[in-house]
């Protein structure tokens, strides 16, 4: 079994702590949906779990590694809609802000995902305005 972060409160935003939400798909659970899976590979980010990143990313689009020690500090995410888009295809679009630089932003993405197998993954987003 992975070793759980030390936090209490997912990153997520779901309101459920993270041993009750993200920590199960990160130590190995299916997602019952692609907002699920989006809302834990948020909460990847936010923990530095780059394997975790690499393991729900679609094969056919995963880069080859990730470097997370140069990214922004993560301060939330807003789920805006969750579609499904066929019988193993759903859309997600969501807003995450961060500060980076000592400077605040927002993240706008609508991320399409990708059921393989009976589990959800992240193919590729649009960011958006």
């Amino acid at each position: 079994m992975k070793r759980k972060p030390a936090v209490e409160q997912c990153p997520c935003g779901s309101g459920r702590s993270y041993a009750e939400c993200c920590h199960l798909l990160h130590d190995g659970a299916a997602a019952r949906d692609a907002e699920a899976l989006m809302r834990s590979r948020y909460s990847a980010y936010v923990l530095g779990l780059g394997d975790y990143l690499l393991a729900s990313w679609h094969s056919t689009t995963r880069p080859p590694d990730l470097d997370l020690k140069a990214g922004p500090k993560w301060l939330g995410l807003s789920v805006l809609r969750h579609e499904t888009t066929g019988p193993d295809s759903a859309s997600v679009e969501f807003v995450a802000r961060y500060k980076a630089g000592g400077r605040a932003g927002r993240l706008g993405e609508v991320s399409r995902f990708e059921r393989v197998d009976g589990r959800w993954y992240y193919l590729d987003g649009a960011v958006s305005e």
